[in-house]
C-alpha cells in the first residue's frame, strides 16, 4: 500500500513538473523562442517480444532468406506488430525472414526505434514511401482508409526493395499468420506475376461502376478472363516479372482512367482485377481466411469459413485491436489478442 502512496504521489510531483514546464514554455513563446513540434504522432508502446531463433534444419545463405513486405502505418502498427509475433512465432526459421517496410519518411526515425525495442534481434529494414508519387492518383472510395497513399504502395513495391530480391510475401497489417510462412514462400509460381489465394464465380458487377460496363472497349478488357477476384492483402509477387513487365505502370494507367471517369468503387484492388483476374497462381484459400473485418461499411461480426487455416486477415472496416478495446469484440477478434504486444497505459502505471 506504501508503494502505491508513494507511486501516487511521484505521478502528482511528474504532473506538476509538466505544468511547470508548460508555463516556462508558454514564457518561452513571448520572447521568441521557436518551440518545435514532434516529428510524429505520439506511438503506442510495445512489449519486447521474446527471441526466437532456427531450428537445426535452417541454412544461413542468402538464398534461405524468405522476403517479407508490409506497410507502416502509425494508425495500424498494432496490427503489424502482431503479424511480425504471428510470423515468427509458427517459422521454422525464423532468423531467416527478412522484413522489407515500407513507411511514410517523416515518421521513420519513430518507426525504426519501435520496431527495435519491441523485436531487437528482427532482420528488418525501413524504405521511404513517397506519398506524391500516387496521391494526384488517388479516388475516392467508399473508405477513407483506403484512400491513404500507404495502401498504394505495395504498387511500388518492386522499385523500392533491393534489386537482388526477386520473390517477395506482401501482407497487410491487419492479419495474423497461425502456420509456418515458409510454406506459402516456396509456391510453386509456374511462370506466373502474382501468386494467392483465388475466389472465382466472382461478380464483377460489385467492383465496376455503370461507367465501366457502359463502355465496349473498357468491358473488352474483361472479356476471355475468369471471374476469379483474389485480396491484394496477401499476395507472393514474382519482382523480376512485374519490373520486366512494367506492372507499376500498368497500374497506374487504369488509376488515371479511374481519375477522370469513376471505373470502380474499392480502392487499389479494382486495377489489379484488370490486369491479373484469372491469370495469377492459384493458392491454397487456407492462406487467407479473409473478410474478419466485416463489410466495408459497418464492419459486423463474421465467422470462420470452414475448412483448414494458415492465416487469418480481419480485412473490411473492423479491425480487432479496435473491438477489443471498445470491449465490443467478435468471437474472431480472441484469436487474433495472443499476439498483441501493445503496453497499455494502465499496464504501465501497474508496473
Amino acid at each position: 500500500m506504501a508503494s502505491r502512496s508513494r507511486s501516487y504521489t511521484q505521478l502528482l510531483g511528474l504532473l506538476s513538473f509538466n505544468l511547470l514546464l508548460f508555463t516556462t514554455s508558454t514564457a518561452a513563446v513571448r520572447v521568441g523562442v521557436i518551440l518545435h513540434k514532434p516529428s510524429a504522432p505520439t506511438l503506442p508502446v510495445f512489449r519486447e517480444a521474446p527471441a526466437f531463433r532456427n531450428g537445426d534444419q535452417c541454412g544461413n545463405q542468402e538464398a534461405d532468406h524468405i522476403h517479407i513486405a508490409m506497410t507502416l502505418d502509425t494508425n495500424y502498427l498494432r496490427g503489424t506488430m502482431a503479424a511480425v509475433l504471428s510470423l515468427l512465432q509458427h517459422s521454422t526459421c525464423p532468423e531467416n525472414l527478412s522484413f522489407h517496410f515500407l513507411s511514410l519518411a517523416h515518421f521513420e526515425n519513430d518507426l525504426f526505434s519501435s520496431i527495435k525495442s519491441t523485436f531487437p534481434y528482427l532482420n528488418f529494414k525501413i524504405y521511404q514511401f513517397d506519398p506524391n508519387l500516387v496521391r494526384s492518383k488517388i479516388s475516392k472510395s467508399i473508405r477513407e482508409a483506403l484512400d491513404q497513399p500507404l495502401n498504394y504502395a505495395r504498387i511500388y513495391l518492386a522499385d523500392i526493395i533491393p534489386t537482388n530480391v526477386d520473390r517477395i510475401i506482401y501482407l497487410d497489417s491487419d492479419l495474423v499468420v497461425v502456420d509456418d510462412i515458409e510454406k506459402l514462400w516456396h509456391v510453386e509460381m509456374e511462370g506466373k506475376v502474382v501468386a494467392a489465394p483465388e475466389y472465382c464465380h466472382a461478380n464483377f458487377t460489385y467492383y465496376f461502376t455503370k461507367s465501366f460496363w457502359s463502355d465496349p472497349e473498357l468491358v473488352k478488357v474483361l472479356e476471355g478472363k475468369r471471374p476469379c477476384y483474389f485480396n491484394t492483402g496477401v499476395m507472393v509477387v514474382d519482382v523480376d516479372k512485374w519490373r520486366r513487365g512494367m506492372y507499376t505502370q500498368k497500374v497506374e494507367e487504369w488509376m488515371m482512367v479511374q481519375k477522370q471517369r469513376k471505373i470502380y468503387h474499392l480502392g487499389s484492388l479494382p486495377p489489379f482485377l484488370l490486369i491479373f483476374a484469372g491469370d495469377i497462381k492459384a493458392v491454397d484459400h487456407r492462406w487467407n481466411q479473409h473478410g474478419l473485418g466485416g463489410d466495408n461499411f459497418e464492419g459486423k461480426c463474421r465467422t470462420l469459413h470452414p475448412g483448414p487455416i494458415s492465416l487469418l486477415h480481419w480485412s473490411g472496416k473492423g479491425k480487432p485491436w479496435l473491438r477489443l478495446d471498445s470491449r465490443k469484440p467478435c468471437s474472431v477478434d480472441h484469436l487474433w489478442a495472443p499476439y498483441d504486444l501493445y503496453r497499455s497505459s494502465r499496464h504501465s502505471l501497474e508496473e
